[in-house]
C-alpha cells in the first residue's frame, strides 16, 4: 500500500457523536503498551503521527485517521492498565462498544497481542467481546523482534490455544522496529477494502 496522505480527521471522546463516515474503517484494539501506536505509525509510513504515550492508559479517545482519502485507521483506547480507575474503564468500554455496534463502515478489526506472552485475561475478554459484536478479529502479534526466530511458531500456537481460535483466524507477526510483517498487514487491509466481504472481518 502506497501512503500518499494521512490526516487525523476526527477525535471522539466519551460523550462525542461518532462520525458518519462513508469510507471503509479498519479498527485497532489492544492493551496499553502492546505497541498499537507504533503499529499504526508503521502502517501510515510515518514516524510519530499517532502519538505514543509515556503514560499507559492516557488515551481516552477514538481517533480516526484518514488514509489516502480511501479508508480510515481507527485507533481504539488501550485497555488493561491497572492505574486507570474502574469508572474510566467502564466509560471506555461503553465508548468502544458503541463504536462496534453503530459504525456502518467498520469492515475489519485487528486485535494486538504481545507475542512474548500468552494473551491476558483482558486480551481474552476483548477477543470474545469483539466476536460478540459481530466481528472476527485478525490477530497481530506485536514485538516480533523481542523473540528468537525459533520461538515464533510456539508463541503463535500459545496465542491460538489461549484465545481458542482455529487456523481460519490469521495471526500476523509484526515488529515496529524492523517493520517485518507490515506488507502482510497492508495486503490484508487491501483485500478487505477492495471487496469488503472477507469472512474474518465482515461486520454486522
Amino acid at each position: 500500500m502506497k501512503i500518499k496522505s494521512v490526516q487525523l480527521e476526527t477525535v471522539c471522546g466519551i460523550t462525542s457523536k461518532l462520525p458518519d463516515n462513508h469510507l471503509p474503517e479498519i479498527a485497532f484494539a489492544g492493551k496499553s503498551n502492546v505497541g498499537k501506536s507504533s503499529l499504526i505509525n508503521a502502517l501510515m509510513n510515518r514516524k510519530s503521527y499517532a502519538k505514543t504515550s509515556s503514560q499507559p492508559g492516557k488515551t481516552q479517545t477514538i481517533n480516526f485517521y484518514n488514509i489516502n482519502n480511501a479508508l480510515y485507521y481507527v485507533d481504539l483506547p488501550g485497555y488493561g492498565y491497572a492505574k486507570v480507575s474502574k469508572e474510566i474503564k467502564e466509560q471506555w468500554g461503553k465508548m468502544v462498544e458503541r463504536y462496534l455496534h453503530h459504525s456502518k463502515q467498520l469492515c475489519l478489526v485487528f486485535l494486538l497481542i504481545d507475542i512474548r506472552h500468552e494473551p491476558s485475561v483482558n486480551d481474552r475478554a476483548m477477543y470474545h467481546w469483539i466476536v460478540e459484536n459481530g466481528f472476527s478479529p485478525v490477530i497481530i502479534a506485536t514485538k516480533l523482534d523481542k523473540i528468537k526466530r525459533s520461538q515464533l511458531q510456539k508463541q503463535i500456537k500459545g496465542i491460538r490455544d489461549t484465545l481458542g481460535v482455529g487456523s481460519e483466524t490469521p495471526i500476523l507477526p509484526f515488529s515496529a522496529e524492523t517493520k517485518q510483517g507490515r506488507e502482510d498487514i497492508w495486503d490484508l487491509i487491501d483485500q478487505y477494502i477492495t471487496d469488503g466481504t472477507g469472512e474474518t472481518g465482515s461486520g454486522l
